[in-house]
């Protein structure tokens, strides 16, 4: 009897490593459609793929798990949302490996927390590969005669997002999608009328509970109200990623790593 409690409880412990392994190894796929009524005609159906809190990750040799995946999917461009190295460990060649795999769609990317607390070690590797660092900037994303404005903030969880100088310029009513960081820039961003906004930050709060969600984030503390999915508040629109790394401890419990995919649509009449 004594053995078989034994085997019963390392046959537990076996199985709840097993499902964590497959929580933090294996990426989902997750897609969103948005609708945005201003939208021009010839962005209708454009496509984002948002990667978030990389975190220094590795998905096999040289990312090839995860470029796999990746390059299944039909996207227009990559928008990476802060934290792709780790402040405990942050090492590069990982990132190098990916930003090198993604070559051949535009890039964009906003700093986190962990690359200042970090010093910014990417920002070089960041440039040499071509890919555009939005610091409080916005850029015209353009098709023929039809433009959105992608816009981009400093980390807003240190308190270095500065929306009002990003969004400068983009006030000839075309569409404004927004990167960030953290969630917490939410209330300005629907005050300034953005219509998408798309952060990290969060891991989704890496545990997730059934019904309940994440129990506590970094800058929200328990229960937080934006933790993960999709926010809808009057004409704006927030997606937040659950990243696909960790920071401290490497675990998700009902909460797989992943890479969102984000189509625009004009808004449903």
């Amino acid at each position: 009897m004594q053995h078989t409690k034994l085997a019963l409880i390392v046959l537990g412990i076996i199985l709840v490593a097993a499902y964590v392994f497959f929580e933090v190894h294996m990426v989902r796929v997750t897609k969103y459609t948005v609708y945005i009524e201003n939208l021009p005609e010839k962005f209708d159906g454009f496509t984002l793929l948002q990667l978030s809190d990389f975190h220094s990750k590795q998905f096999g040799k040289e990312q090839q798990k995860l470029m796999d995946l990746i390059n299944k999917q039909d996207y227009d461009l990559v928008v990476i949302t802060g934290d792709l190295t780790n402040k405990h460990n942050p090492k590069t060649e990982p990132v190098a490996q990916l930003l090198k795999r993604l070559a051949g769609k535009p890039v964009y990317f906003v700093p986190g927390n962990h690359e200042w607390w970090n010093g910014f070690k990417t920002r070089k590797l960041l440039q040499e590969s071509g890919v555009n660092i939005f610091i409080n900037s916005a850029e015209k994303i353009q098709i023929a005669d039809q433009h959105v404005w992608l816009v981009g903030v400093d980390d807003p969880y240190r308190g270095r997002d500065d929306l009002k100088t990003a969004l400068a310029g983009t006030d000839d009513g075309a569409p404004k999608v927004l990167l960030a960081h953290a969630p917490n820039i939410f209330p300005e961003a629907i005050s300034r009328k953005v219509d998408l906004l798309l952060v990290g930050h969060t891991h989704g709060g890496q545990v997730r509970l059934p019904f309940v969600g994440a129990l506590v984030i970094p800058g929200q503390g328990f229960l937080p109200k934006w933790d993960y999915g999709m926010f809808e508040t009057g004409k704006t629109t927030m997606i937040v990623n659950s990243g696909l790394g960790e920071s401290d401890l490497s675990i998700r419990i009902n909460n797989r790593a992943e890479i969102v995919l984000v189509t625009l649509n004009a808004a449903r009449k």
